[in-house]
């Protein structure tokens, strides 16, 4: 037995748009007859959308208290996530800070290294001024025998 559009909509409590809109999009398969009309499979119909039990017969005052105790939890679902995020934005940014420190205090460190290889480099290479050595003055117009001389020039 198949059931016809409206029969598939109150089978699954859906609206007959929906069923429609599931066999145009090919989400389920159903034929028409020689009046136009849709013919559904069931075990189709119901691989889809289950099928509406006899004792949903849930009141709207029912429905409207589970969607108010739903929307509860989700917003404390909500405020919870944003607690968590809050944290995790302060722990980035003691984080950051703990970074931005070692940074400087390395920077400060590597500024007092190069300071202390500089003097080092200073000591290390005498840079004092070097007095001139003295020249010698050569006369080349000794008397002979002082050429001889020890001392002479």
């Amino acid at each position: 037995m198949s059931y016809s559009l409206k029969q598939a909509a109150e089978a699954t409590r859906k609206s007959k748009p929906t069923i429609l809109r599931a066999i145009q999009s090919g989400k389920i398969s159903a034929k028409k007859d020689d009046n136009g009309e849709w013919q559904i499979d069931p075990s189709e119909l119901h691989r889809v959308y289950p099928a509406a039990s006899n004792d949903d017969t849930r009141t709207d005052a029912q429905q409207d208290n589970e969607t108010v105790n739903e929307t509860a939890l989700l917003r404390r679902e909500i405020e919870i996530r944003d607690e968590r995020l809050a944290s995790m934005a302060e722990e980035r940014e003691r984080e950051r800070r703990q970074v931005e420190e070692t940074i400087s205090d390395l920077r400060r460190r590597l500024d007092a290294e190069g300071e202390e290889r500089r003097k080092l480099t200073a000591l290390l290479t005498d840079q004092r001024q070097q007095p001139e050595p003295e020249r010698k003055v050569v006369h080349h117009f000794l008397p002979w025998w002082r050429r001889f001389w020890p001392g002479g020039s």
